[in-house]
């Protein structure tokens, strides 16, 4: 019995169903990856923070005039105003399984175009292709997030945001996974936005085996550990390795809201026919992913509000719809 066999039956669900699939067959682990092919986006210097930090940030990965659409949905969806902060309040939803994602601005909105044009813009599809040093690649369906000031209920009392993951890092092999940010919305130290522990990344393998019984892998104790407080400008793109214990921190500003669309891709498993059914049903339906992470939007908003999201060849092989 492992020191986190108690904790496992609360763990977010990475089986491929989730929003962080993983490589199935991969025996590698990311950060040692031996490159066969050239750097298409990352420098030497931003591959060296990748395999030591466990994160890198490729700056103006998507242009302003596709990330603006995406800032005026998310305010649709929402029904929101940008321009009266007395709208930005409405109680969420439904609940989240994750407790700590409570009233923390997650959006259920997962197929809109302007989200898929952000998915299918090559310079992000690029920055994928160096990290998994492959080009058979699906992006996850994903959600974003809207998070205005923490007041009212998003004072939630976690004054320094949270820090967790979000793979069981007790299992062995480690699982192997990736996941990204791409900012809406400059992030500061104002505004929040994602918060690190790069210390434990470097040191996973052995971190998690001196962790005592009982402990719960999925939040992790940093006592000792620095907290790296990152900023992102509107258009960069934050991707970060699935053993990287992260959060995000609290919008203290006053009249600032932090907007992310979740971006990440993982290998095309293209013969796996149930995954990819799903994967398109997802997307014609207008649709949430299946599992816990995803409550859904009891509204069908999507559906009833937005057109199907049309898909560009590259957009096609990233769904699964089309062979690599």
């Amino acid at each position: 019995m492992t020191a986190y066999a108690s904790a496992r039956q609360h763990a977010p669900d990475t089986d491929g169903h989730g929003n962080h699939p993983g490589a199935r067959g991969q025996t590698t682990q990311l950060a040692d990856i031996r490159k066969t092919r050239p750097l298409r986006v990352l420098s030497e210097a931003d591959w060296q923070h990748w395999i030591s930090k466990g994160y890198v940030i490729v700056r103006q990965a998507v242009p302003q005039e596709k990330i603006d659409p995406v800032v005026d949905m998310l305010w649709q969806f929402q029904e929101m105003d940008p321009a009266d902060d007395a709208t930005w309040y409405r109680p969420q939803l439904r609940e989240h399984q994750m407790k700590e994602l409570n009233n923390t601005g997650m959006v259920e909105v997962y197929n809109h175009q302007s989200m898929w044009d952000t998915r299918q813009h090559p310079r992000v599809y690029d920055a994928f292709v160096d990290i998994w040093d492959r080009e058979d690649l699906w992006v996850a369906i994903d959600r974003a997030n809207l998070n205005p000031p923490n007041r009212g209920a998003r004072a939630s009392g976690q004054v320094n945001g949270f820090i967790h993951f979000d793979v069981d890092v007790s299992q062995r092999p480690l699982p192997i996974s990736v996941q990204g940010v791409l900012s809406l919305k400059k992030q500061d130290g104002d505004v929040g936005g994602f918060q690190c522990v790069p210390g434990i990344f470097a040191d996973i393998a052995d971190w998690s085996g001196r962790q005592p019984e009982g402990a719960n892998p999925f939040k992790p104790d940093v006592t000792g550990h620095q907290i790296v407080n990152t900023e992102m400008e509107a258009g960069d793109l934050l991707i970060f390795n699935s053993l990287l214990a992260h959060g995000v921190r609290p919008n203290r500003s006053e009249q600032r809201v932090r907007m992310a669309q979740y971006i990440s891709m993982f290998p095309a498993d293209f013969d796996n026919e149930a995954l990819r059914q799903e994967r398109i049903h997802t997307w014609a339906a207008q649709t949430h992913p299946l599992g816990d992470p995803f409550p859904g939007d009891p509204r069908a908003f999507e559906k009833t509000h937005f057109d199907v999201a049309q898909l560009n060849p590259l957009g096609r092989k990233l769904l699964g719809l089309d062979r690599w």
